[in-house]
């Protein structure tokens, strides 16, 4: 294999200071043309390439935006491939199997997440970054993220998926955007979307069919902000509507299919409200589950309606009611917010809210 040319080659050959090489590769017309078409016939003829870790250090620049999730445990475990044992075609080409896949095998974290990241990486190649994407499973300490704040530009962070202390200092060193979470006083900027106010008008949309009987609410994780936002735009609807909030049962899951099929599960045993309304679709969708497995019919003997918008809401029997989140503007949103602070450091913190779009479907339709 050829050894690399390098900035070194470069100079020797052009006959000029390797701080010549640099100008000529970053600010051509700074240099005058007969010297810049000697450095530039070099670097064609040697085939030198520019080195972006080093060009990086020069700049306090890596040209890379980093993100970074929580972790989250699928249902199971991928089983481990050993690709070194296919290399002599040791295995058949391909097998048959009967299809066992549980439909809440997809934990409810990738749905949402794999939208984002797409809008993400869309938005980091249209404004010439590489995005770095850390996922914190198993690091209780935040060594993952911790270590990416030494390796990109800024970073875009899930709301509350790393510690207050934490933050802070990461922030001291680069720029940090925070997703999907309001801001609390802090100096960060923020993209989220509008839980609260698409989720009381969901409700009040609800209520217009059910009259004075309030939803049951199906609640995600207690440390969900926006879970959290939803239960406050549900809150506020039922008081405009002149109900007691007091008199709402509250049924809690974790934002997976299966919680939400436990908690129907409780309210076939227990008596079928007028409608349940779920903090996510997964959970609504688990709901839907149960009462077709018990013969019970939506929306004709209570509506259900969840929230996000992923496309199994759209294909569920019967189709579901839902808010949906505009998850690749999200993550675009992101890294445009991101760019910007690069550009403009000391600029005032900015929180960018994202509109949702109610989709009305047959799960909450009930005939005249």
């Amino acid at each position: 294999m050829t050894k690399a040319a390098t900035v070194y080659d470069v100079a020797d050959r052009a006959g000029v200071s390797i701080a010549t090489v640099s100008r000529v590769l970053r600010s051509p017309d700074a240099v005058r043309p007969v010297t810049r078409e000697r450095v530039l016939d070099a670097v064609s003829a040697l085939g030198y390439v520019p080195s972006g870790s080093a060009r990086g250090l020069a700049e306090r620049r890596t040209g890379v935006l980093g993100l970074y999730f929580p972790g989250f445990d699928a249902a199971e475990e991928a089983p481990a491939l050993d690709v070194l044992s296919n290399i002599e075609g040791a295995t058949p080409p391909f097998t048959i199997v009967q299809d066992e896949t549980d439909a809440e095998g997809e934990h409810p974290s990738m749905l949402f997440l794999d939208e984002v990241l797409r809008g993400a990486e869309l938005e980091a190649w249209k404004q010439g970054f590489v995005l770095m994407i850390g996922v914190g499973r198993d690091d209780p300490d935040r060594s993952t993220v911790r270590d990416m704040a030494g390796r990109v530009d800024g970073l875009v962070v899930l709301a509350r998926s790393v510690p207050d202390d934490v933050l802070a200092r990461l922030a001291r060193r680069i720029p940090v955007v925070v997703l999907s979470g309001p801001s609390r006083g802090d100096s960060y900027d923020h993209v989220t979307v509008s839980n609260a106010e698409a989720m009381a008008e969901l409700t009040r949309q609800v209520l217009a069919q059910t009259g004075d009987t309030p939803p049951v609410f199906l609640a995600g994780p207690e440390d969900s902000p926006d879970g959290a936002e939803r239960w406050e735009g549900f809150s506020r609807a039922i008081a405009e509507a002149g109900l007691r909030i007091d008199d709402v049962v509250v049924l809690r899951g974790d934002f997976t299919r299966a919680s939400g099929r436990r908690a129907a599960e409780r309210l076939i045993a227990h008596g079928l409200p007028t409608a349940l309304m779920a903090a996510n679709d997964q959970m609504a969708l688990g709901a839907l589950d149960a009462f077709g497995s018990a013969g019970i019919e939506v929306p004709e003997d209570l509506i259900v309606t969840g929230f996000d918008g992923i496309e199994a809401a759209a294909l569920s029997r019967p189709r579901l009611t839902t808010v949906r989140q505009p998850m690749i503007e999200l993550g675009r949103a992101a890294v445009q917010v991101l760019a910007r602070r690069l550009v403009r450091p000391d600029a005032d913190p900015v929180a960018v809210r994202l509109p949702l779009e109610i989709v009305v479907r047959e799960s909450s339709l009930r005939a005249s």
